[in-house]
């Protein structure tokens, strides 16, 4: 928690969010930096059952770490379901899908393209052995067309466009992004592991509708009605049983599209998109919940994912050149694909280099889905710390990027009050 609210406060006086200097301390406390110069004190802090010299990079993580990143994200996205401004979608809601389908697209083609031509330099998997090619080449494409919805909605809460009708169109398209591509992880999954069933994928996409339709058209009006009363006899504010009742609901959504197979934040988002018109439950819900998440839960995910990544695995020239050409195409994928939709569907270059900046942002789904690829065996550990730092670069480019384009539109007046380029405007 220290070095993730040290290096965050570092991140923001160098104008990125603390997102990013919570990535980089999570690296500099793993085996990238700690457990190599000093292995014996890595063990000690985060295994100390297990013996000190048993393999810095096969050191498991505590569970801990786990429970505590999954029930921040799940609080964040619920967070930033609330700030979810759902007029604009109304009015733009295809220009959503359409960039949400080329940010997936135009990525997926490049990855799949980049696959085949850097699988002669990768070294086997350490447990699965030999990497398949045809593995390789789906899992990279969908690797580099994830948005990491988390992280987006970290830094435009931090730069103060959630609402703004930019932001509103970015996070939808985000959301429809990151369905859309743990539908195409878990097909991948299944592929590389020769039970791929059609029939199971579409399963999937019916019960991702059927769970948004009862979000919006029964959990909404039962919880609207409850809260509403509730606060009414509690003078605007969540009493301990209305705030039991949230959490119970929000468990319940996350635990609902974790079974669909579509991870637990989708589930928390939308609810917190199905409540955002209830004004006074936002700012009751944000009060007790904002400054506890994002000091405590959230910090520590993003620490946690520095502890299972090793640079010093990035040996050669040839690693290297992969480096920049997975960087360049995940860049380029997201920036020109999300762009050029953003433009064909009316909104003006700027807008739309606007729109594409934020959804370059990949961050923490990156790397639960780069984490999968591990798992599955079609990424080895080079390659692993190549798509990690990939994120990192990826996530880093998006607020420099914003703030470059953001002179003469409707974001720049809320990044200015925001605070983040220095004391809010009066």
């Amino acid at each position: 928690m220290a070095a993730a609210r040290t290096f965050g406060a570092l991140a923001r006086r160098l104008k990125q969010p603390s997102v990013v200097g919570e990535i980089v301390a999570g690296l500099l406390l793993g085996p990238s930096l700690l457990g190599w110069v000093a292995p014996d004190v890595f063990a000690w802090v985060f295994r100390p059952e297990l013996p000190i010299e048993r393999p810095i990079g096969d050191a498991l993580i505590p569970k801990i770490f786990t429970v505590i990143a999954q029930l921040g994200l799940i609080f964040l996205l619920f967070l930033v379901g609330l700030e979810f401004e759902a007029g604009h979608v109304r009015r733009h809601g295809r220009a959503a899908i359409l960039i949400s389908l080329a940010g997936i697209t135009v990525p997926f083609v490049l990855g799949a393209f980049l696959a085949p031509r850097i699988h002669p330099y990768l070294e086997p998997h350490p447990v699965a052995g030999p990497v398949s090619k045809l593995g390789l080449t789906l899992f990279l494409g969908v690797a580099l067309s994830i948005t990491a919805m988390p992280v987006l909605g970290r830094i435009m809460m931090e730069l103060g466009v959630t609402r703004t009708r930019l932001g509103a169109i970015t996070i939808t398209a985000a959301a429809v992004d990151d369905a859309i591509g743990w539908i195409l992880l878990a097909t991948v999954a299944a592929v590389v592991n020769s039970d791929f069933d059609p029939l199971a994928t579409l399963r999937m996409i019916g019960l991702t509708a059927a769970f948004a339709l009862g979000m919006a058209f029964v959990a909404r009006p039962l919880l609207v009605g409850y809260f509403k009363r509730s606060m009414a006899r509690n003078g605007g504010a969540l009493s301990p049983n209305a705030l039991a009742v949230l959490f119970v609901a929000l468990f319940l959504a996350a635990v609902a599209t974790n079974l669909i197979g579509i991870f637990a934040v989708f589930g928390a988002f939308l609810l917190g998109a199905v409540l955002s018109d209830q004004e006074e439950l936002r700012t009751a819900a944000a009060a007790k919940l904002h400054d506890v998440v994002t000091g405590f839960f959230v910090p520590v995910f993003f620490t946690y994912t520095g502890l299972r990544t090793d640079v010093t695995s990035l040996t050669g020239g040839a690693v290297w050149v992969i480096c920049a050409a997975v960087v360049a195409a995940a860049v380029a994928g997201k920036f020109v694909g999300c762009g050029l939709a953003a433009r064909l569907s009316g909104f003006t270059w700027r807008e739309g280099g606007i729109i594409g900046a934020m959804m370059n942002a990949r961050g923490l789904m990156a790397l639960i889905a780069i984490n999968l690829g591990y798992e599955l065996g079609v990424v080895p550990r080079s390659l692993y710390a190549v798509l990690v730092l990939m994120a990192l670069a990826t996530t880093m480019l998006t607020t420099p990027l914003l703030l470059w384009l953001r002179r003469g539109t409707e974001i720049e007046g809320p990044i200015a009050r925001s605070g983040f380029l220095g004391p809010p405007a009066v």
